[in-house]
């Protein structure tokens, strides 16, 4: 495996998903706390970060066991600097600045990290310092036109700097770059693969769970319903799953989902339980207070029905890497936006042992898993949906009839999606139903009634997402559908934010 050191950089997840793509494994572990046992590290790649070499409370790592190792380092921007710097090299913050694209004008072509990469390349640059002088016996390999120490290497050593980012789409050979590193320098086999994953996932499934009972909360998504496959695959009926309709489902979801289930042969329990979650949320306008009510009562519900079952012994979620990745407390890397993840969510009372088969895969491999394992297609490509359902897109106090109002405008509106050939384009689209009255005519009557915002966006893991270039005649279309069919609408908006700033949730 390859082992990523983050610093907080924004582009840290982006760095390990491209190293997937070289069917290698890797982690990502904050720097300052990197995992003890490195038997089974090949190589080491440093983050860039937001902070300074410079600041008196940099991240300062100790990589004194990667260099007893002779393990191949590679540092990207921040970790560039970092090692120029704690190895006697200059660093400044200097009036010689790059951002965003550059070319390199120079290249060591055969270099091993360099190799097969081309003179004048395009590579993104997100740095405020700058090398200015390399330590003794470091070899320049790479410049540009503005800064001479783009790339170097820490003499005969195997270890390497690069000040841009090969992880970035916008850095043309950037993979080139990664390739040499992860497969030709540390020699990482290209073995691992959804079909490879599938396997040696279930085997240690069987010889972590033996004949032990597990209870699972499935959501319709796909994360939860991954889960449930891998586990069927490993102990089968010993899985049992319970499927929540909390009253905030999108139109027919329960019923659908549940059918979906049933043909999967899973051990599945369908559980009503609506009126539980509109008491708990009466009252409340809050979205962290509607957040932690939805959890709470799901909670509740959940382990009333898990006392059902005899001796179950674990509880399996679908959490994936980037809520294990977000939950960790780093000095410097994302901060939590809103409390939703799976982790670290399992009440004290329930005394069950947790198992997460995918906490070491992001978005995009899950569902190349969930093919692998024959998962159907409504629920692979599904777009992703919130653990509070609409509760987090009816914002102000939560009523059965808001529900009622924005299932029906959700409907029409996903529905549009599929029928126009939309539905696969988009990463998520979602129906917000606003705490705001407008003017309209219907009719030759004045209305004072509810306005609804649409948002769709575009991205590969919900990290970063852009707005979805609907088209207008589309978007002219279901407008006039949602008014003229949902009571209580009187005015359609469409959301133009992009993450970041926006979220992609507005609560």
């Amino acid at each position: 495996m390859i082992l990523i050191l983050d610093f907080g950089s924004q582009y840290t997840q982006l760095i390990a998903r491209r190293v997937r793509e070289l069917n290698v494994y890797c982690e990502i572990h904050p720097f300052n706390k990197a995992p003890s046992n490195i038997e089974n590290v090949k190589g080491v790649i440093l983050s860039g970060s937001p902070h300074s070499v410079l600041d008196a409370n940099a991240p300062n790592p100790d990589l004194t066991g990667f260099n007893a190792s002779d393990l191949p380092i590679l540092g990207v921007c921040y970790g560039a600097q970092f090692i120029a710097k704690a190895n006697g090299g200059k660093v400044e913050s200097s009036e010689t600045r790059e951002y965003g694209r550059a070319n390199l004008t120079k290249i060591e072509t055969a270099h091993e990290l360099l190799k097969g990469m081309s003179v004048g390349c395009q590579v993104w640059m997100s740095h405020g310092d700058t090398i200015l002088s390399l330590p003794e016996n470091y070899s320049v390999i790479a410049s540009t036109s503005d800064v001479e120490v783009a790339g170097y290497q820490a003499g005969t050593q195997k270890i390497y700097g690069i000040q841009f980012h090969p992880e970035v789409y916008h850095s043309t050979e950037g993979m080139v770059l990664l390739r040499n590193f992860v497969v030709n320098i540390c020699g990482c086999h290209q073995e691992w693969t959804p079909d490879s994953f599938v396997e040696t996932t279930v085997e240690a499934l069987k010889q972590k769970l033996g004949n032990d009972k597990v209870v699972l909360g499935l959501s319709g998504g796909v994360d939860s319903s991954v889960a449930a496959m891998l586990l069927h695959k490993a102990i089968g009926k010993q899985l049992h799953c319970i499927f929540v309709d909390n009253g905030l489902l999108r139109k027919n979801e329960f019923e659908n989902v549940l059918e979906a289930y049933l043909g999967m042969g899973l051990n599945v329990k369908g559980v009503r339980a609506a009126q539980k979650f509109y008491d708990a949320l009466e009252g409340l306008t809050n979205p962290e207070e509607k957040r932690k009510a939805i959890g709470r009562t799901f909670i509740e519900v959940f382990d009333e029905e898990a006392h059902h079952i005899t001796d179950v012994k674990w509880l399996a979620q679908g959490t994936i890497y980037p809520d294990v990745i977000e939950s960790v407390s780093v000095k410097g890397p994302s901060a939590t936006i809103k409390s939703h993840h799976n982790v670290g969510g399992l009440p004290d009372f329930m005394k069950l042992k947790v198992v997460e088969p995918l906490n070491s895969l992001f978005k995009d491999e899950v569902r190349r898993v969930g093919a692998t394992l024959g998962l159907k297609n409504e629920i692979l490509h599904r777009h992703p949906f919130p653990g509070p359902g609409l509760g987090i897109r009816i914002l102000s106090e939560i009523t059965p009839e808001k529900v009622r109002i924005l299932q029906e405008v959700d409907y029409i509106f996903i529905e549009g999606l599929k029928s126009s050939g939309l539905y696969d384009k988009v990463w998520q689209a979602l129906a917000v139903l606003l705490p705001v009255q407008s003017v309209g005519v219907m009719g030759d009557e004045r209305t004072y009634e509810n306005v609804v915002a649409l948002r769709a966006v575009g991205s590969t893991d919900g990290m970063t997402a852009d707005w979805s270039h609907l088209p207008y005649e589309f978007l002219a279309k279901i407008s006039n559908e949602i008014i003229n069919k949902v009571k209580g609408i009187n005015r359609v908006v469409y959301d133009i934010s992009s993450k970041p700033p926006a979220t992609i949730e507005w609560e």
